[in-house]
């Protein structure tokens, strides 16, 4: 789009193409096979929908300088891996190979490749509206439903099976993955129970690099898609109760008493005990402990005009409300050992 300057300027769509271009860049600099992640806001022209923004987070993971399979057979583990270390039973990898597509128009790839979103009526029907005779669709059709895993696939599933994973990947010949520079291996990760769509997209890529010079760099990778997992996280309760880490509330008793706070504060922390100090010396004690009971802090540390002459402070116990007097150099001891 143009911007305010006149400027013809776009933004960011994908984070393996700017990669690709840097590795063109700066073929002395860096060391192949090269392995890197790249966590980093994306945009698409999209229509907004059910896990499906304009602006979102994208996560990836990808080997360059590799055509051996087993980069494939690890990057496709390390996406089945992520999935289950996040709590879904069963992550699912759908994979193919786009050289089964090998002769068959892009036109037609990217048509076929909305057949799980749209259904196969209406992929012979965009079929048609480019070309294809019903008989010629539907031909098209049968032939990429009836595609057998290849030698490369084959060695892919058996590398997985290996793994330990054989019941967390499926052989889809229909998978298309209409990236234009898709070619080889093409996967994604779905969870069967979540409607909302793939939650990672998948491919090999050989010929992207040399889109921006004369060298050859093959690669493969993959492509998180942030919102939409948390969005399937959130769906199917996987995300554990949140908890405060924060063991101690040090409260404030006047503006006049912080420094004693301080230095409570201070000495708890530095024995290791994750401590909060009040922000606000000017709320009263009966907001500060609601505060601490709000936010799951199980201790309060009181330190008024009496604990401070006497260099003691009351240690009150949110979860039983019982409260005592403690000596400031028991406090350690008294909080170590869970009060």
């Amino acid at each position: 789009f143009v911007d305010s300057g006149g400027r013809k300027v776009a933004l960011r769509f994908d984070q393996t193409v700017p990669t690709c271009r840097v590795i063109a860049q700066y073929p002395d600099k860096i060391s192949l096979p090269f392995k890197r992640y790249q966590i980093q806001t994306v945009w698409r022209a999209e229509k907004p929908q059910k896990g499906r923004y304009r602006e979102f987070l994208q996560c990836d993971a990808d080997i360059f300088g590799v055509d051996d399979r087993t980069a494939d057979a690890e990057t496709i583990a390390l996406t089945i891996d992520i999935y289950k270390n996040l709590g879904f039973k069963k992550p699912l990898a759908l994979i193919n190979d786009r050289d089964l597509y090998e002769n068959i128009p892009y036109k037609a790839i990217v048509a076929i490749d909305k057949l799980t979103k749209t259904g196969s009526q209406a992929v012979l029907k965009e079929l048609e509206t480019k070309g294809y005779s019903p008989n010629e669709a539907q031909k098209l059709l049968d032939k990429v439903k009836n595609n057998k895993p290849n030698d490369n696939l084959n060695y892919i599933f058996s590398f997985l099976d290996n793994y330990g994973l054989k019941d967390n990947y499926r052989f889809t010949p229909t998978l298309a993955r209409s990236f234009s520079y898709s070619n080889g291996t093409i996967w994604e990760i779905i969870v069967e129970e979540f409607e909302g769509g793939s939650l990672a997209g998948c491919e090999r890529f050989d010929s992207l690099v040399s889109r921006f010079s004369k060298r050859r760099v093959p690669g493969v990778g993959f492509a998180v898609g942030f919102d939409r997992t948390i969005l399937a996280m959130e769906e199917m309760g996987l995300f554990p109760n949140l908890t405060t880490y924060t063991k101690v509330l040090t409260t404030i008793f006047n503006k006049e008493l912080i420094s004693f706070s301080q230095k409570i504060s201070k000495l708890l922390r530095s024995n290791g005990i994750n401590t909060e100090l009040y922000p606000d010396p000017t709320d009263k004690l009966d907001k500060q402990l609601k505060y601490a009971d709000k936010k799951g802090i199980p201790f309060v540390v009181i330190i008024g005009p009496d604990e401070a002459e006497k260099n003691l402070v009351t240690l009150r116990n949110m979860k039983t409300k019982q409260q005592k007097m403690v000596a400031l150099d028991k406090i350690i001891t008294e909080l170590s050992g869970g009060v």
